[in-house]
């Protein structure tokens, strides 16, 4: 009977185990700026997990053998934090970021005396371990007026008006599919409201300092603007007047202090109401 409840025991530790997702990005010897093939598979990962419910997320450095105690660990030390910063530019939410330790090094174990280059280069690495939410967690969102209703309704300069329904991908400048559509109905809204001058602010999640995000598709750290001038063009394309509109990156000035996806967010200011110069 103990050996049954001894396996049943392993086996749901294994199951557990197998919830988390894991990822290791490997440095060059005394480096912890990330390689840029590294880089990108780091890219990779994160949007692997991106539509996850993510409880928390451990980010562990490492080094090989070589070097100091002392020298070893703030090494560690530093490797963790700038994979916690590539989070940070990419628009993940750092307050699930529980742990960013260096652990110094790990000892070299010799199968095969021409094994030691690789085995080090193994060793120097970090360690990010994602634990989600299983299940995920049910959170009921507000129902709120219809942008497009709003806009049809009387205005005045400093109205701002959300659009919660357009959603970008993270760490993108592009919508999501579901969301073309709502865009669609606000571009005719606008064109038939043309008194109506407007600025088109952009903001990002989870960067430090009020930093803007990094564009994943440019490379560029301007990811608010982008966001902004991609709604921009696209009304123009549509028919909305160009001289109705300015489009501007407001960073992270201004998070919302809940859900960071809501700071991935776009917002319309009004600027004036009048009748349209023809």
């Amino acid at each position: 009977m103990k050996k049954l409840i001894a396996f049943f025991i392993l086996i749901t530790q294994f199951l557990c185990a197998q919830e988390d997702l894991t990822h290791e990005v490997y440095f060059e010897t005394d480096k912890f700026e990330v390689p840029p093939t590294e880089h990108n598979r780091l890219l990779l990962f994160l949007s692997e997990i991106e539509g996850l419910d993510i409880e928390k997320v451990s980010i562990y450095g490492f080094t090989d053998d070589r070097g100091s105690d002392t020298y070893n660990l703030k090494l560690s030390q530093q490797r963790a934090n700038s994979i916690k910063t590539i989070f940070s530019n990419n628009e993940f939410d750092e307050s699930v970021i529980t742990n960013v330790d260096g652990k110094g090094e790990v000892l070299l174990k010799v199968i095969k005396e021409e094994d030691v280059h690789k085995i080090r280069g193994l060793n120097r690495k970090v360690e990010i371990i994602v634990h989600p939410y299983n299940p995920p967690r049910v959170v009921e969102e507000p129902v709120k007026m219809d942008v497009k209703d709003q806009l049809k309704g009387d205005l005045k300069a400093g109205d701002k008006f959300t659009l919660d329904n357009i959603l970008f991908k993270t760490g993108y400048s592009y919508l999501l599919s579901e969301s073309v559509k709502t865009l669609e109905e606000l571009a005719e809204v606008l064109v038939e409201r043309d008194d109506i001058y407007f600025t088109i602010q952009g903001h990002v999640c989870c960067t430090q300092n009020s930093r803007d995000a990094i564009d994943r598709k440019t490379k560029k750290r301007n990811l608010s603007v982008a966001r902004a001038k991609y709604i921009y063009d696209y009304l123009a394309k549509k028919g909305v007047n160009k001289k109705r509109m300015k489009y501007v990156g407001m960073r992270r000035l201004f998070p919302l202090g809940g859900d960071p996806k809501f700071d991935r967010r776009v917002e319309i200011l009004v600027t004036y109401v009048g009748g349209e110069n023809k």
